[in-house]
């Protein structure tokens, strides 16, 4: 059973950036909107942080030596570009020596405005027996992040995975916890919302995160 942490369910700074991130005016400020994602992922890193093993430490400082408890292995932190970019780069700096992933995905539109998921490019580390740290800010229908762990996980299996996302659907949820049922998942979620519109977008979610970071695509 895939377990969910909402941190939006408890009163924080947080939500505070959660807000943000969904003003529609704030949102205009693309060094601002990149910040808060960055902050997100931050608090999301040193949350998950709290489940890792740990291992005893001397730490020499100027007057003496310091017994303290050090993170045993940094994990691997992966994203889906572009929009994961900012995210990721918040776990970043709390996990600073960790090898990184990058897969990306996108959408293809039909003229019926259907879509399939497409991967273009992926870079990956050995993530063999470690932790993963995947991000992505959106968790919609949930097939992008579906389809990128599955090129993750193609010939590699994780000791444990966990999911970072900052807004996410009720039906995305319940697709993944479905699909990755038997693997060692952890979800951690900033907000969930209940409706998607018929492209597939979150309401009242946020918009395009990664066109509000970057700017609009073609």
């Amino acid at each position: 059973m895939i377990k969910v942490n909402n941190l939006g369910e408890t009163d924080s700074v947080f939500n505070q950036f959660i807000a943000e991130i969904r003003d529609a005016e704030i949102q205009q400020e693309r060094m601002r909107f990149r910040l808060n994602l960055e902050r997100l992922g931050e608090i999301m890193a040193y949350e998950i942080s709290k489940t890792l093993e740990y291992d005893d430490a001397e730490v020499t400082t100027q007057l003496g030596i310091k017994e303290m408890r050090v993170v045993k292995e940094q994990p691997v932190i992966a994203s889906v570009l572009r929009a994961g970019l900012p995210f990721h780069n918040g776990v970043l700096r709390m996990f600073d020596q960790s090898d990184n992933a990058f897969v990306a995905t996108h959408r293809k539109y039909d003229k019926n405005e259907d879509f399939e998921i497409h991967v273009e490019y992926y870079s990956l580390p050995d993530v063999e027996g470690r932790t993963l740290i995947l991000c992505d800010p959106m968790l919609a229908t949930g097939e992008s992040l579906v389809q990128t762990l599955r090129v993750i996980l193609e010939d590699m299996s994780p000791k444990h995975i966990h999911i970072a996302v900052a807004i996410a659907s009720a039906e995305g949820i319940a697709y993944v916890k479905r699909v990755f049922s038997r693997k060692p998942v952890t979800l951690w979620v900033g907000a969930i919302d209940d409706e998607l519109t018929a492209k597939a977008y979150i309401v009242p979610g946020l918009g395009d995160a990664g066109d509000l970071a970057f700017g609009e695509k073609r």
